[in-house]
């Protein structure tokens, strides 16, 4: 049986997910994201084969993806979080075609063949008031975790409107709210359903079609869902780890691209490194 690993280095956490060859998931793990890449993924890679009873000399082939996806030296090969996202998302929901990722500091929507070939995309301009962190600066103002905004914003009964594209506009906006007695739930109920009317102008720019699937971390949010869901007036998919898609991805195209390499009768490329060589501060 052949191993193979996808790691995602994203803006707030690192995920990896092994998978056997049969396409079963083995292992996985996240480990909070920190500046020296290596080790962090390391660690991470060495959790998820704790976790799959493996070592790490068992694997045959490892991708990368998300935003550090360069700084891992023991990959073979490093692939964009768009193309794993999209082929992470179809794998858990195979009737899917059109994938919305929103993560820390980027959202996309994304439009997909049968199989998670990507067809169209777009992303968010680089301003915190479209992405996840946005979330965090809300909450952070609003002293509340962020594990628990998605369940304060499920209580709201009268939404606020946050309607500024600049983050710090839209932060003047949230403290005018608390300032008029605004409660946190209908505050966040507003951020959320600030995130859901970008995400839709992303999604009609991509093409929307049935069905839409919701990943990335902020889709553990039920606040967030059903924002999206309203605003998109459909319901949504969402896996119960959504921000494991990229890992999955990534994973999964690893395997077909060792699948590649044995039917072409090569062998995967020697790294200039080996995995053991490496070592971690």
């Amino acid at each position: 049986m052949e191993f193979v690993a996808g790691i995602d280095i994203g803006a707030k956490t690192v995920k990896v997910i092994i998978m056997d060859g049969k396409r079963e998931v083995r292992g996985k793990s996240t480990v909070k994201t920190r500046p020296d890449f290596t080790p962090v993924a390391k660690e991470a890679l060495d959790l998820a084969l704790q976790q799959a009873g493996l070592k790490e000399k068992d694997l045959s082939y490892i991708a990368t993806t998300g935003f550090g996806r360069y700084n891992v030296p023991f990959r073979d090969v490093q692939i964009t979080e768009i193309t794993c996202v999209a082929r992470g998302a179809a794998f858990l929901f195979p009737k899917t075609h059109c994938v919305l990722d929103i993560g820390a500091q980027s959202t996309r929507a994304i439009r997909i063949h049968d199989g998670g070939k990507v067809r169209e995309f777009r992303t968010n301009d680089k301003c915190a008031a479209g992405a996840g962190g946005f979330i965090e600066r809300a909450a952070k103002y609003l002293e509340v975790k962020v594990e628990n905004v998605g369940d304060l914003s499920i209580k709201s009964d009268k939404p606020e409107t946050i309607s500024s594209v600049c983050a710090v506009l839209a932060e003047s906006e949230i403290i005018n709210h608390v300032s008029a007695g605004a409660t946190v739930e209908n505050i966040m109920r507003g951020v959320h359903n600030s995130l859901a009317s970008r995400a839709l102008a992303l999604i009609k720019r991509a093409g929307l079609e049935d069905e839409v699937t919701f990943v990335g971390g902020v889709a553990r949010q039920k606040g967030m869902v059903k924002a999206l869901e309203e605003t998109l007036k459909r319901k949504v998919n969402v896996d119960a780890e959504p921000e494991m898609a990229g890992a999955l991805g990534a994973a999964l195209l690893a395997l077909r691209r060792l699948e590649k390499i044995r039917e072409e009768g090569h062998k995967p490329a020697s790294r200039p490194e080996s995995r053991e060589e490496i070592k971690v501060a």
